[in-house]
């Protein structure tokens, strides 16, 4: 976590000024605007989810009819090692049935899933070790950890994690939204699904097998682009 002190959306637009790189990042059918339409879209309904992700989190009892308490854009969560924290495109808290859910998501566009973690450690330094050594605990990994995971989505799974023990969650998840058809990051996500000794299913929760601290799952939900309509019923 870098931040304290949130300010609420003022609806899609604000959710520009959140970007690292807004004039590149914000355009129709990138993962950042299209993130931003679906969220808005969910903070409409009653339960603040949209529907297509109430109806995936709605396979697992707990999460049967889960709300959204709060969600936070672009939010950092400071990990151990390094300086960078791992930047969730949202971070949302979700109230259910048993308590609490600490929820990342990351949006996904045909944007490759960065670095492997054989790539990433090309350059090994002591916070670097650090980090993969926090990682691989945290997520149960058997060690080495695999060269071919992208480690993008290991620091982006632990972050949720980390943050559901910093507010007492009792569960943690993560989940890609992925507005178009790219076979490679759908595989590099089944990877990661395997290593965790789940099994990959599109739109469905994978419970993890490895993580100890609490129950987590991945999901991947697979969506279409905005319409010029869905565009303006959130835009203000």
């Amino acid at each position: 976590m870098t931040r304290r002190v949130y300010v609420p959306a003022g609806g899609l637009s604000s959710w520009q000024s959140t970007l690292p790189q807004p004039d590149r990042q914000w355009k129709r059918g990138a993962s950042a605007f299209e993130t931003a339409v679906f969220w808005e879209q969910g903070a409409q309904t009653t339960r603040g989810l949209h529907p297509k992700l109430a109806t995936i989190l709605d396979q697992h009892p707990a999460w049967h009819g889960s709300a959204v308490l709060a969600a936070f854009p672009e939010h950092g969560v400071q990990l151990p090692g390094g300086r960078r924290a791992s930047q969730n495109d949202v971070w949302a808290l979700l109230n259910g049935a048993t308590g609490l859910l600490s929820l990342a998501v990351e949006g996904n566009a045909g944007e490759p899933f960065a670095h492997t973690v054989g790539e990433w450690l090309n350059r090994p330094t002591d916070d670097r070790r650090q980090r993969l050594e926090y990682l691989h605990k945290g997520l149960g990994l058997q060690m080495p950890v695999d060269d071919e995971l992208h480690y993008q989505l290991l620091h982006r799974a632990a972050s949720a994690i980390l943050e559901a023990g910093r507010v007492g969650a009792k569960s943690a998840g993560m989940v890609v939204l992925s507005f178009r058809d790219d076979p490679q990051s759908k595989q590099d996500f089944a990877r990661f699904v395997e290593a965790q000794g789940a099994k990959f299913q599109e739109n469905a929760l994978c419970w993890s097998t490895t993580v100890t601290f609490c129950p987590f799952f991945l999901a991947w939900l697979h969506l279409p682009t905005a319409t010029d309509q869905e565009i303006a019923t959130v835009t203000t």
